[in-house]
């Protein structure tokens, strides 16, 4: 474990931003410089900022510890059956080669960026909780709220790290140099315990809801729906069932917390259309920033869009300059060409360049299928700095219609109630007019691949339900094995305690 490389050491550096601003959500601020965390939180303004720079790790998309381009999506769509890894040929980004080919080693592969954003994310969140309460003027109701936020920040970065890797250190206070070295890995099931009681901590403490200058920031909805996601993958039937119930209200209404499916499926996912009604956790990205390549490790836009952009395009939609990652498989179009939501899924690039008499060139792995949801299009380009870098398209992690399907489940599994459980399923089917099925695991697992189609569920729904096997055979998938990824290389050496991942 490289001290360049490791995350949990109590000297950070906390990357800060800016006080949000009405033109602004509370993640779209700038980096304002870096403080040495044990010279900061001297008063209010600095406690907050270093709350916005707890967040950070999950908004920062390029860079990371070993300056990698560490967008989860990616890695992600590329590891599931809906998504190839793509690019200009083999060696592009190879840490997507490798997990879509599941050729992955200690050395190569995505679970350096997964480790080190995250990590990085735990070790903010544990100075911030251990600072907080000795800020100078930071009012009673102010500590108690940046406090639920950090443990909700904590449980979410500790959730990803469990979900990928399963084998962690957990660590809940800053640590100096000397110890860093020490840390062994704790069993899942401690992990997944501390999750629980952070988030459980952190519910009544979060606000209902916030305004439109604090969008970004965790809420109680937001908080429950991690919390029943979070019970639904230890198989918690009854407890994710009831948890989730609490978001999402009646099914097809509008819930406590304001939730409600909206009404055209691919509104969903236009920049023109942030914080909608189904929006229960959305990571924000700024199209605002005027970046150029010089700040690479500070974009707060969304360069993955530029990512699954088709190459060399030239035609009346989608700009020009993609660089082609992630094509659409054969899979996944076989699956959605005849759903109502193909069209706001799949873009089929091959069949608008002939039919417009356009061009492309296709990617690596290419299939003329590219994905929709995110792509480049002509009516978001923004003014400011290089269009490659600065899109604004925010990231949906949790929406209304992914937690009525995980209560479904939930109650499917847990012989609750199954007219609840068709209500719920249905609900998501009628929004795109789609006919009612019968509650059953298959129809909810395949109405989860066609409603939540590339937004990065998939891989971990394959490997949480046993179906990635025989679902990622094509590509190699080893059970067992390529459940999770490998630890990084980087964290195995130097006399650490960490163990690797097994047939790794």
């Amino acid at each position: 474990m490289k001290f360049r490389n490791s995350i949990y050491t109590g000297a950070v550096l906390l990357a800060i931003g800016s006080m949000a601003a009405c033109k602004k959500s509370f993640l779209e601020n700038d980096p304002k410089g870096q403080f040495l965390e044990t010279n900061y939180y001297a008063n209010p303004t600095q406690a907050f900022n270093a709350l916005v720079a707890a967040y950070d790790p999950m908004v920062t998309e390029t860079g990371g510890l070993d300056n990698t381009y560490i967008n989860p999506l990616g890695a992600l769509n590329s590891a599931s059956d809906d998504c190839f890894a793509g690019g200009g040929g083999s060696s592009d980004v190879p840490q997507w080669q490798a997990i879509n080919n599941y050729t992955m080693t200690p050395a190569i592969g995505p679970q350096g960026g997964f480790w080190a954003s995250n990590f990085q994310g735990v070790n903010r969140t544990d100075v911030l909780l251990e600072k907080l309460p000795n800020v100078p003027g930071l009012s009673a109701d102010l500590l108690k709220r940046y406090t639920a936020e950090g443990q909700f920040l904590r449980a979410h970065y500790y959730f990803d790290l469990v979900r990928l890797f399963k084998n962690v250190p957990l660590i809940l206070t800053s640590l100096q140099l000397s110890q860093v070295y020490q840390q062994p890995q704790a069993t899942p099931e401690a992990v997944y315990a501390q999750i629980e009681a952070d988030l459980t901590a952190a519910i009544p403490a979060l606000p209902a809801s916030v305004s439109a200058a604090e969008n970004g920031r965790a809420t109680q909805g937001a908080a429950k729906a991690l919390l029943g996601k979070v019970y639904l993958y230890q198989k918690k039937w009854a407890l994710a069932a009831s948890t989730l119930a609490e978001v999402n209200g009646t099914p097809g209404g509008t819930s406590t917390y304001g939730y409600k499916l909206v009404s055209n499926y691919g509104d969903i996912f236009k920049p023109t259309n942030k914080f909608n009604s189904e929006s229960i956790f959305e990571i924000v990205h700024s199209g605002l920033q005027n970046y150029t390549w010089s700040n690479w490790n500070q974009f707060k836009s969304n360069v993955y869009v530029q990512m699954v952009g088709p190459r060399n395009y030239t035609g009346p939609i989608y700009y020009g300059g993609g660089w082609g990652f992630n094509p659409i498989t054969p899979n996944l179009v076989s699956a959605i060409k005849n759903d109502p939501r193909y069209p706001y899924t799949v873009s089929n690039i091959d069949s608008l360049t002939k039919a417009t008499g356009s061009a492309f060139l296709e990617s690596y792995q290419g299939t003329g299928y590219y994905i929709e949801k995110y792509a480049p299009k002509k009516e978001n380009v923004v003014t400011t700095g290089l269009t490659d870098l600065n899109w604004p398209n925010d990231y949906i992690e949790i929406r209304l219609a992914d937690t009525y399907l995980m209560e479904a489940e939930a109650l499917v599994n847990a012989g609750g109630d199954i007219n609840r459980a068709a209500a719920l399923l249905n609900a998501v089917r009628a929004r795109v007019k789609l006919a009612p099925v019968a509650a059953t695991l298959a129809n909810i697992y395949n109405e989860r691949r066609l409603e939540l189609a590339t937004e990065g569920h998939r891989w971990f729904d394959l490997v949480r339900t046993g179906q990635a096997a025989s679902a990622l055979a094509f590509k190699g998938f080893k059970a067992g094995t390529n459940d999770v990824l490998p630890i990084p290389l980087t964290e195995t050496l130097n006399g650490t305690q960490l163990k690797q991942n097994p047939g790794y």
